[in-house]
């Protein structure tokens, strides 16, 4: 398994986990900008493991590796991605926009053979396969363990799982469903990038309940931050949030408290400071057929 230094943690317990050597992808930047990009030693077959936020200069280094290792001998390039890049923009909604989400899959299509993703944040597209054309491609569900997560530090059997949108109405379903949980999801009005107005569908459902928010993504934190608001508003006596992939900056924390959400708690898909839920066994389960050397994916949930 080789390693971009940004996820370098995760992917070295996964590595221990599946029984491989990890190798560190190194990269070494000129004064003009450009990058070098050295791998270690190839196999057969290569799993890379690049949590692809702040994406720009990782996806060239992506290629840079894949080259590499190409000519040293890999025939088989797996690309464990938790987080994916550039997967919202599925549509050009003005004239003369780029859809980075074709651009970027075309991309890695043409340089891995398989993608491994977890809760890629596709909007409108029904299938990741429709994303990555030629090749293997499997989004998982962190939602096993999150909810495996918060069965072990406990949950009130009150508490009402809510989603801030309707984006998020398959995670929160999946969720409460996983541990018995009523839920509801509210209603979303975006004014801008930072401006959004939330209304909850069942104000009355929450009041003088704890909420757990669940929310697959989140970056600039203003829808989180809205629900929670109109949620403590609604009376509820406490709230929680739980995400898949936090792109926030770190210095949100405080806005987030003011909010009144009392904890935040994120996957291991990104590295940051809120990552309290590995992903790791998800993605052992994935990959244990490339170890084995088999190219049929072994996932369970």
């Amino acid at each position: 398994m080789q390693s971009l230094s940004s996820g370098a943690a995760d992917a070295g317990r996964l590595a221990s986990l599946l029984g491989v050597a990890l190798r560190e992808i190194k990269l070494h930047r000129f004064p003009d900008g450009e990058i070098r990009v050295t791998v270690g030693a190839a196999a057969a077959t290569t799993i890379i493991y690049a949590p692809l936020d702040q994406p720009n200069d990782k996806l060239i280094a992506l290629l840079f590796a894949a080259e590499a290792l190409r000519r040293a001998g890999t025939r088989r390039l797996v690309l464990l991605a938790p987080y994916l890049c550039y997967m919202r923009q599925d549509a050009a909604f003005s004239e003369g926009e780029a859809i980075s989400q074709k651009a970027v899959g075309r991309l890695i299509s043409g340089i891995v053979d398989r993608v491994i993703t977890v809760d890629a944040h596709l909007h409108r597209t029904p299938d990741i396969s429709a994303v990555f054309p030629g090749i293997e491609a499997e989004d998982l569900s962190a939602m096993p363990a999150i909810a495996n997560s918060l069965r072990s530090a406990g949950i009130d059997p009150a508490t009402i799982v809510a989603g801030p949108d309707a984006e998020s109405a398959p995670w929160v379903s999946d969720l409460a469903g996983k541990l018995g949980l009523a839920h509801m999801v509210a209603r979303k009005i975006r004014r801008g990038d930072r401006s959004v107005e939330i209304a909850l569908t069942d104000p009355a459902s929450v009041a003088g309940r704890p909420v757990l928010l669940v929310d697959d993504i989140v970056s600039s934190g203003g829808t989180l931050i809205g629900c929670a608001k109109a949620l403590i508003a609604a009376g509820a006596t406490a709230v929680d949030a739980v995400i898949t992939h936090a792109l926030f900056p770190h210095e949100m924390a405080a806005k987030f408290r003011d909010a009144g959400i009392r904890s935040l708690r994120s996957t291991s898909s990104v590295p940051h400071p809120t990552n309290a839920i590995p992903l790791d066994d998800i993605f052992a389960a994935a990959l244990r057929g490339e170890v084995n050397g088999t190219t049929l994916p072994e996932i369970t949930t």
